[in-house]
């Protein structure tokens, strides 16, 4: 039960989240769970150093962020998680700032103390006049979305110019979004070659009328740490409050950037931020690019179109006769070499994984690998057995896919390979790219491999050109389900805006089910295709 609360205090009916709205544990569990949660509940812990230390933090946070305008009037707020190695995340106490504060004069001794659950457990003091009375900070029912639907261990609430001038520029966009910008590697799951999507929601009169939109936008984007609030600001969250912070960070950066590249009249969306292009005298930063052709005919409306790798931009034998082999060759040399990295060591863990699961359903080449003490010759020998068994078995699993990522990279840059595309490719990506079509790479081999082809290539690099990669992590090529992934990913209003190219009929098959424009690539050393298969053809992007 909640402690109860003098005025002022409450969150409104219905804030909090409830113990009951959880699964029901064993006997045993719940046992330890009460033992854990009144041991994390006393007076003694409420006043302990992992508790104190939070206070400070958050205060000495937000002096900071006031000094960086994210706080300034009394608004936006900050809730840190109180780290403890002996609790589990979900069930740590929650410390969390006040409401009509001036930020940057807090004290340790201002802040609110919740259970996991939302409850108060230490309020702060009033203090005399001009200060009002203490309130909990408005944003607490959002801050226990983060917490619930994200395992978050800190959030941020900002009020920083950026966050809110950055949702006014386009007032009917429902995201934004940035590619091929350095900061963007500051932000969970994305490197410099990504597109960054942030969901906007609209803004209302009181701040925890927003609690039901941020968590429609937080499921909605699965992959997102941000939400912005349309003529308001932006949550953040992270794992840690230096994770949330640096994020942050980044987030702020990224929007200020977008907001002088727009003043300068450059699309911050675009690989290369070119100039906005403008159609019947109106900005459009998602370009859209139905055409009438020489017979009459509209074409379809084209905002993104989607590629496939082996048999439509690059012919299959160099993956099967260059890249493969390559991979094949070197994984004994790579695995001994790295042996010792925190990757090689990730690579080693999930390729466990995977043998372990092989073995159990009685995959042909699978073999044990045996335990790390055994030495790592031995290890190194059963994994690369594995590999092998995996390649020559042309198996699209993430295990695989990741390793080879990692050889080819070192290929790469060491000048052992080049990427292989058809001549009509790079025309092809600059006329779409020019036109404010964005592309997108859509294959089996994973996102690092995908970026080193296309980096390295006999035209040279190519990934100006592309706005972002999908591989198997959003799901096996032949399902439906991988495709409205895409869709929902790449901002398009409905399926038919994307065209996919792919050489497989089943690819093919899977996409025009998800609503997608579907064209088959047929290339040089293409497998054959089913007769009256249905879908349009073109043996180079010319045709397209």
């Amino acid at each position: 039960m909640c402690l109860p609360q003098a005025s002022g205090n409450q969150f409104p009916r219905g804030c909090f989240l409830s113990l009951l709205s959880l699964s029901k544990p064993t006997t045993m569990a719940v046992a330890a769970l009460n033992g854990l949660k009144m041991a994390a509940t006393s007076q003694a812990y409420l006043e302990s150093m992992p508790v104190n230390d939070t206070r400070k933090l958050l205060s000495d946070l937000c002096r900071h962020f006031y000094g960086l305008g994210w706080v300034s009037g009394t608004g936006g707020s900050i809730t840190i998680k109180v780290h403890d190695e002996s609790i589990p995340k979900p069930q740590q106490l929650i410390v969390m700032s006040p409401s009509g504060v001036q930020k940057e004069r807090m004290v340790p001794e201002d802040m609110y103390v919740l259970s996991p659950s939302g409850c108060f457990l230490s309020s702060p003091s009033p203090k005399p006049y001009p200060n009002k009375p203490p309130k909990c900070s408005d944003c607490a029912p959002l801050f226990m979305k983060a917490y619930l639907m994200r395992n978050a261990g800190a959030v941020i609430h900002s009020h920083g110019m950026e966050s809110c001038i950055v949702t006014m520029i386009d007032p009917l966009s429902k995201e934004f979004r940035i590619t091929h910008m350095e900061m963007i590697k500051g932000i969970q799951g994305h490197g410099y070659y990504d597109e960054l999507v942030v969901p906007i929601i609209e803004n209302t009169a009181h701040e925890r009328e927003l609690t039901d939109a941020l968590a429609e936008a937080i499921e909605a984007y699965p992959k997102t740490t941000a939400v912005l609030v349309r003529n308001h600001g932006i949550y953040i969250w992270g794992d840690s409050w230096i994770h949330a912070k640096t994020q942050a960070e980044c987030y702020h950066y990224l929007f200020d950037a977008a907001i002088k590249l727009y003043q300068l009249g450059l699309d911050w969306s675009t690989p290369d931020h070119g100039p906005i292009k403008k159609y019947g005298g109106k900005t459009n930063m998602s370009v859209k690019a139905g055409t009438v052709n020489s017979n009459h005919e509209t074409e379809p409306s084209r905002r993104c179109i989607v590629l496939d790798i082996e048999g439509t931009t690059t012919p299959i034998s160099f993956v099967t006769d260059v890249l493969f082999p390559f991979a094949r060759n070197n994984v004994s040399r790579h695995l001994a070499a790295m042996y010792e990295t925190d990757e090689t060591q990730d690579d080693i863990k999930l390729l466990r994984t995977q043998v372990q699961s092989d073995l159990e359903q009685g995959i042909v080449g699978a073999v044990p690998i045996p335990p790390d003490d055994a030495g790592k010759e031995e290890v190194i020998a059963a994994l690369v057995a594995n590999v092998e068994a995996m390649i020559k078995a042309d198996r699209k699993i993430t295990a695989l896919k990741q390793l080879q990522g990692h050889i080819w990279r070192t290929g790469f840059q060491n000048n052992e390979l080049e990427g292989v595309v058809f001549e009509d490719v790079p025309e092809a990506l600059q006329k779409w790219h020019a036109s404010g079509i964005k592309v997108y790479i859509y294959s089996s081999g994973s996102r690092l491999a995908q970026r080193l082809l296309f980096g390295y290539t006999n035209y040279g690099d190519l990934r100006k050109y592309l706005c972002g990669f999908f591989d198997t992590t959003v799901g096996n090529k032949r399902e439906t389900k991988s495709y409205v992934e895409i869709t929902e990913s790449v901002g398009v209003d409905k399926p038919s805006e994307i065209l996919f190219v792919t050489d497989v009929y089943q690819e093919a098959v899977a996409a025009k089910a998800a609503g997608l424009e579907v064209i088959i690539s047929i290339r040089p050393g293409n497998g054959p295709l089913p007769d009256n298969h249905g879908f349009k053809t073109i043996t180079s992007f010319s045709d397209i």
